[in-house]
């Protein structure tokens, strides 16, 4: 399994709370109306952030991470027609394209209590 994580700020002309708004109600749906995130996505998250004690808050407005069965699914999502044309566009919409943080990954999972 491999993952994707992404760390994104908001665009400069939006607050926190119209990022979230637009990244929940426009994007969100947006990117699942395409065929290939049933296709090739596994797990799809999105976290954001929430004040807690001895935390200074962070720098990002969310974190996305999507899992896929390997590189090839992740390839093939990325580099399909409908998220080239549809999806990837609307990005500049809500972030600051400048700011986005990558990795790519595979999990060591320590602990699984589920």
């Amino acid at each position: 399994m491999i993952k994707m994580i992404l760390a994104l700020r908001r665009a400069k002309h939006m607050t926190h709370d119209e990022f979230v708004d637009y990244q929940r109600n426009k994007h969100r749906p947006l990117l699942m109306s395409i065929p290939e995130a049933a296709q090739y996505l596994r797990r799809f998250v999105v976290s954001y952030p929430v004040q807690a004690p001895r935390d200074p808050g962070s720098e990002f407005d969310s974190i996305v991470e999507t899992w896929f069965d390997d590189m090839a699914a992740l390839e093939a999502f990325f580099s399909s027609d409908n998220f080239l044309k549809l999806v990837d566009p609307d990005h500049e919409n809500f972030i600051d394209l400048t700011s986005v943080q990558q990795m790519v990954c595979e999990e060591d999972i320590v602990i699984d209590r589920n």
